[in-house]
């Protein structure tokens, strides 16, 4: 195995986990586009009609063009009232919205609601992987699957996915994938040293996700990119674990993807996955892995990358 060089770790690494947060613009400011929208409509209304608006008013004996609104204010709310769509907005004349009563005596409806800040790209893809995430059932019969022995279901599973060489699968004792996923809610972030030949260690990001009761998502980053683009940054490796047969069979399926062209091979993307799962499924022996997650979460200045290549190196 290739030896580790703190050099080019230091290069991916420079601080402990609160370094590796995002800085937000607060001098950002959002308008309601709404309101300047309807304010310089009319105002450019009056500019162009102006002329004409000054010779109806003195056609009605009338000074000027406010009081030509005036005598006419009756009879544009009733116009508008009649043409008002129930549950529609128009302005007033201070040019802030307001609800309109419906026609059928009902309550009126509640104003627009302000506008709404960007998501940021984090809770996004969260959002966007919660509401399009695969459930084991896309993937298996699971009610027939689980009329199998487990020797038979681990041997379906693999060779549900022998056809797609970006895939990974394994499946996992629930009680050792029980005391990862502890490990895992006490500690969502971390990162692992990925070996390159001749080039020392490089260090990758993960997150843990849990979008719906019975799977459990991991999200593998660069952290070189993670420190560039924070939340904005693309995981290269996903993996799902799904726990539709936990409790009956006593198994945890495991199911997850390279993305090709992202600098991740599928092989060393196994190698995330298997030092993932000995920091994460770690028995209470093993204090420095417990002791550098500790240090990690906590954003603990005595954090050593050299413990964690060193803990690594251990896994083989």
């Amino acid at each position: 195995m290739a030896s580790f060089k703190s050099p080019t770790i230091r290069h991916f690494v420079g601080s402990p986990m609160p370094y590796f947060r995002s800085h937000q613009r607060r001098w950002a400011r959002v308008h309601d586009v709404r309101f300047l929208a309807t304010h310089d409509s009319q105002s450019r209304i009056l500019d162009k009609y102006r002329a004409k608006l000054d010779q109806k008013a003195k056609e009605e004996g009338l000074r000027d063009i406010e009081e030509l609104k005036a005598a006419y204010k009756d009879k544009t709310t009733n116009l508008r009232k009649k043409a008002a769509v129930p549950g529609a907005t128009a302005p007033t004349s201070d040019g802030i919205p307001q609800p309109l009563k419906p026609l059928d005596g009902t309550s009126p409806s509640l104003p627009p609601p302000p506008p709404q800040p960007v998501q940021n790209a984090a809770s996004s893809y969260t959002s966007e992987a919660k509401a399009g995430i695969k459930t084991l059932s896309s993937f298996i019969d699971v009610d027939k699957t689980l009329e199998l022995p487990q020797k038979e279901i681990e041997y379906i599973w693999r060779l549900r996915h022998a056809s797609d060489p970006r895939s990974l699968c394994a499946v996992v004792p629930h009680n050792i994938y029980t005391r990862i996923q502890q490990t895992a809610h006490k500690h969502p972030q971390f990162i692992l040293p990925l070996p390159r030949e001749g080039q020392g260690a490089e260090i990758h990001f993960l997150q843990w996700t849990f979008p719906t009761e019975n799977t459990a998502t991991v999200l593998f980053t660069h952290l070189a990119e993670y420190k560039l683009r924070g939340e904005f940054s693309q995981p290269h490796t996903t993996v799902t674990h799904h726990l539709d047969l936990a409790g009956p069979k006593g198994l945890v399926l495991l199911q997850g993807s390279v993305v090709e062209g992202r600098g991740v091979t599928v092989d060393e993307a196994k190698w995330l996955l298997m030092c993932l799962q000995k920091f994460y499924g770690m028995g209470q022996e093993q204090g420095t892995r417990k002791k550098l997650m500790e240090q990690f979460s906590q954003g603990d200045g005595g954090f050593k990358v050299e413990e964690l290549l060193e803990e690594a190196e251990k896994i083989i």
